[in-house]
């Protein structure tokens, strides 16, 4: 058997047409990298059969839904239970499917919360388990590690340092990569991208990424937006819109506090021009520097190579809590600020220090984002450095050149499924 397709090349002996595999993802990100897996595992095994929990991508390569991702993306087991008894017994239906199945592996895909649960009935029968994309055990949860280590056959990891942390407490775990860092960088020209969005060419731009749910846009957008207005440079902003973002909304919410169309507003205003775009990668590719909310779009900037601030702000009781559960382990350096804080952009934790200025909570004002920010407008050596220090993360990023994560991780289902005895037949 050959595996091949998008710099995959990944051999094997099993041909078995009688292959079942059980697949869970219950939100987008995860949707998506199923589906993948789905289309490169089905190059070697044409005839096998995909089951389980997914979403509307998964099912266009051919996964049987058992249930539907969008019916339960939004909720975690522990609220299934006490208040949905309808998503709970959705639950039930994956775990009916398994036990009547038998699949030969289970491929889970990030959601802990539906996917470490369903990992204790697969080990109960003895099916062997795949996990795509760990959460964050290694910052808190801590406790969820023994489920790991009692549950998953092989844990495949999107960070360097996951992989470290896991060999050292007995779980086989393997970096496949991280799926950002393999996609290519936007081709829109500067000058196209410019009169699509009506900005100005000949001036800088700068990109805010406040985040992608509305609780952190409206927490962490009117310190960025005050910034802007309280330091006026010459410059113009642009604010993607994430799919999970009302755009009307959006619009209601900073009336009065910005300009949407340059050329239209009167001359003496003073508020800064905002640009609403539908794409973070292309902003973030032509924008002169960011600020972004810490999260997945902290990755795309430094994979993209643009610098940036990192910002966030969440309710004090919320902060202080995280300040007393996080903790690092030793395989990931982390100092504290002169605020007691730990670092929490991911680029600084790959890294293994602080490349990137954190502004997190009291410390995320107008000046100091302005202060942070500043140097990376201009042709300095802080502008320079961290540059080089994204360029740095990102090669972190890329264990394989030749072989993307998603390929990487279809050679691990199809190694653990040779391991598996042969079926004589397909039981019902």
């Amino acid at each position: 058997m050959e595996l091949t397709g998008r710099g995959r090349t990944i051999t094997g002996t099993m041909t078995s047409s009688t292959t079942r595999i059980f697949l869970s993802a219950g939100e987008a990100s995860g949707d998506h990298y199923g589906a993948q897996l789905i289309a490169v595992l089905r190059e070697s095994l044409p005839g096998m059969r995909c089951f389980g929990l997914g979403g509307l991508e998964m099912e266009r390569v051919g996964l049987e839904r058992v249930v539907r991702a969008e019916d339960v993306a939004h909720m975690g087991i522990t609220e299934v239970i006490r208040h949905a008894p309808y998503i709970y017994g959705q639950y039930r239906k994956l775990v009916a499917a398994i036990e009547r199945e038998r699949p030969d592996v289970a491929v889970l895909i990030d959601f802990p919360d539906v996917n470490f649960r369903l990992a204790k009935h697969c080990k109960r029968l003895g099916i062997p388990v795949v996990y795509l994309v760990s959460p964050q055990l290694w910052a808190w949860k801590r406790r969820r590690l023994r489920w790991v280590q009692e549950r998953v056959t092989r844990m495949l990891v999107i960070f360097p340092f996951e992989a470290e942390f896991y060999r050292a407490r007995g779980v086989d775990a393997e970096f496949i990569g991280h799926p950002l860092a393999y996609l290519p960088l936007p081709t829109v020209s500067r000058e196209e991208y410019a009169a699509r969005y009506q900005l100005d060419p000949a001036k800088p731009w700068i990109a805010l990424l406040p985040g992608s749910r509305w609780r952190e846009l409206t927490a962490n957008l009117p310190t960025m937006v005050e910034m802007a207005r309280q330091y006026p440079v010459e410059c113009e902003y642009i604010l993607p819109v994430a799919s999970t973002i009302d755009e009307a909304r959006l619009r209601e919410f900073v009336t009065g506090w910005i300009t949407f169309e340059p050329g239209r507003a009167a001359a003496t205003t003073s508020l800064p021009y905002l640009h609403l775009v539908p794409d973070a990668r292309e902003a973030m590719r032509h924008a002169r520097a960011s600020v972004v909310a810490s999260g997945t779009a902290t990755v795309q900037a430094a994979v993209i190579g643009n610098p940036f601030v990192v910002v966030y702000r969440v309710s004090p009781v919320t902060f202080a809590l995280a300040k007393l559960l996080v903790e690092y382990p030793p395989e990931i350096p982390a100092e504290e600020d002169e605020s007691g804080n730990l670092p929490i952009g991911m680029v600084n934790l790959i890294a293994g220090r602080r490349i990137v200025p954190e502004l997190l909570q009291e410390n995320f004002t107008p000046r100091n984002l302005f202060w942070a920010l500043a140097p990376l407008l201009e042709e300095s050596p802080t502008r320079a450095r961290q540059i080089e220090d994204l360029a740095e993360v990102r090669r972190r990023l890329v264990p394989d050149a030749e072989v993307d994560p998603i390929g990487r991780a279809a050679r691990v289902v199809l190694e653990v499924l040779e391991k598996r005895p042969a079926r004589a037949a397909v039981t019902s």
